[in-house]
C-alpha cells in the first residue's frame, strides 16, 4: 500500500482535457505532480464506454452528475463532500457549492482553491432579468469558499489585492501555463477546408459573450476591409452570438465567421499561422487563450483591461473602443509587429510555463500535507 498522501482534483469537467483553461490546468498538475501524491481526479458524468481508469498516472473518478449548467452544483457538492472523506488534501479548481466546503471543520482536511479570476463574480451567464441575484450568489459563494481554503490562488496579479482586501486572506499567484501550444504548418488538406490560411488574415477566439466584446472587432473591421479577420466563437450558446451571426455571417468578404474550433491541432493551424492575434476578453483573470497566442510567437493587440496589461507586462498594444481598434489596425507596421512579437513571446517563455505553475501548488500541497502531520 502506497504511504504517499491521496490528492484529489475537483471542480471541472475532469482530464483529458477537451472544454477549456481550467481542464488543461488540472491536466498539467496531473502530469506534474503525479509522482508526488496518490493523485486522483473526479470527472463529469460520461458513458460507460469512454471512461478511462487512469490518465497521465492519475485515477479518475466518474460522477453520477455535470460537471456544467445546474448539475455544477451536485458535482461539485457530492464531489466534495466524497473527497473530504476518502482524501487528505483538496485542489478545489472552481466550486458551484461552496457550502459543502464547509464540512472540513469535522474532517481536518486541507483545500488548495483556484480562485474565481477576473471579475467573474460580475459577469451574468443567465437571464438578464435575474442578473442582480445572480451576481449576489456569485459573490456570496466567493466569500463562502475564501473562509474555508487553506490556501487561496487567483490567477492574475491585477486582482490579488483587490480579493485579499475583500475577504482578509492571504492570497498566491499562479497563472497558466502556455507551452502546450504548438505551431502547425498550413497543409493541403487545411488549406482546402479554410482557403483563407492562403493569404494574410488576423484571428480571434472567445466565447460569444458580451464581454468578450466580439461585436467592437466586427464593427472595426467593417472599416479597415484591406484587412481579413477570422473570428471563431460558439455562436449559437447565447443570443448575443447568435445575433451577431445572424448579422455578419457571409455578409463581408473580409470578416471570416467560425463556430468553435475543438480539435486542438486545428485550431492550432489557424492560430498558429494568423499575422496577427486580437485578444478581446474584458472580464477575466490570465486568459489562457492570450497565454496560448503568447507562446505561439504571435503580434497580439488586448482590450485595454488590468488583467490584460498584466499579463502582457504593458508591452501589448491596447484599445478599448471600435475607433481605438480601427487606428490601431490602420498604424501597425512591419517593426511594431516583430516587436510584440519578440516582447510578448519572451513573457511567455519566463512567465506562462506549466512546470513553474504546477510548482507552486505543490507547494500549497505540501504546507498542507504538513499542517495534518503535526496534528
Amino acid at each position: 500500500m502506497s504511504d504517499k498522501k491521496k490528492v484529489v482534483l475537483i471542480g471541472t469537467n475532469g482530464i483529458p482535457a477537451s472544454y477549456g483553461g481550467i481542464e488543461t490546468l488540472a491536466e498539467y498538475l496531473a502530469r506534474d505532480l503525479n509522482e508526488y501524491y496518490d493523485l486522483y481526479c473526479y470527472c463529469s458524468k460520461t458513458p460507460k464506454e469512454k471512461q478511462l481508469e487512469t490518465y497521465r498516472n492519475t485515477k479518475l473518478i466518474y460522477s453520477r452528475w455535470k460537471a456544467n449548467g445546474w448539475q455544477s452544483i451536485f458535482f461539485d457538492g457530492s464531489t466534495i463532500l466524497k473527497s473530504l472523506r476518502k482524501h487528505d488534501v483538496l485542489v478545489v479548481l472552481g466550486c458551484s457549492c461552496p457550502p459543502a466546503l464547509f464540512f472540513k471543520v469535522f474532517t481536518h482536511k486541507h483545500i488548495v482553491l483556484n480562485a474565481i479570476g477576473g471579475k467573474e463574480t460580475e459577469k451574468v451567464r443567465g437571464l438578464k432579468l435575474f442578473g442582480k441575484i445572480e451576481i449576489a450568489i456569485k459573490k456570496w459563494m466567493e466569500g463562502l469558499q475564501a473562509k474555508y481554503a487553506d490556501f487561496v490562488i487567483i490567477d492574475n496579479a491585477a486582482n490579488v489585492e483587490t480579493f485579499e482586501k475583500k475577504h482578509h486572506v492571504d492570497v498566491l499567484l499562479a497563472e497558466y501555463g502556455g507551452d502546450h501550444a504548438m505551431a502547425e504548418p498550413v497543409t493541403p488538406e487545411m488549406v482546402k477546408k479554410y482557403p483563407f490560411l492562403k493569404v494574410q488574415y488576423d484571428v480571434t477566439v472567445s466565447r460569444a459573450q458580451e464581454d468578450m466584446n466580439i461585436h467592437m472587432v466586427i464593427e472595426a473591421y467593417k472599416q479597415v476591409p484591406e484587412r481579413k479577420v477570422v473570428i471563431i466563437s460558439n455562436w449559437q450558446k447565447s443570443e448575443y452570438g447568435q445575433k451577431l451571426y445572424a448579422e455578419n455571417f457571409n455578409k463581408y468578404p473580409n470578416i471570416i465567421l467560425l463556430n468553435a474550433i475543438y480539435d486542438q491541432k486545428e485550431l492550432n493551424t489557424i492560430r498558429s499561422n494568423a499575422s496577427l492575434y486580437l485578444h478581446t476578453h474584458s472580464m477575466c483573470g490570465t486568459a489562457p487563450s492570450l497565454v496560448e497566442a503568447m507562446y505561439l510567437d504571435l503580434p497580439v493587440i488586448c482590450f485595454k483591461v488590468p488583467t490584460n496589461m498584466e499579463t502582457t507586462e504593458g508591452k501589448s498594444v491596447y484599445f478599448e473602443t471600435a475607433n481605438e481598434l480601427v487606428n490601431v489596425l490602420k498604424g501597425l507596421d512591419e517593426t511594431t509587429l516583430m516587436r510584440l512579437k519578440t516582447d510578448l513571446n519572451e513573457i511567455a517563455l519566463r512567465r506562462y510555463n506549466w512546470k513553474r505553475i504546477s510548482d507552486i501548488y505543490k507547494g500549497c500541497i505540501d504546507k498542507c500535507i504538513e499542517k495534518q502531520e503535526k496534528k
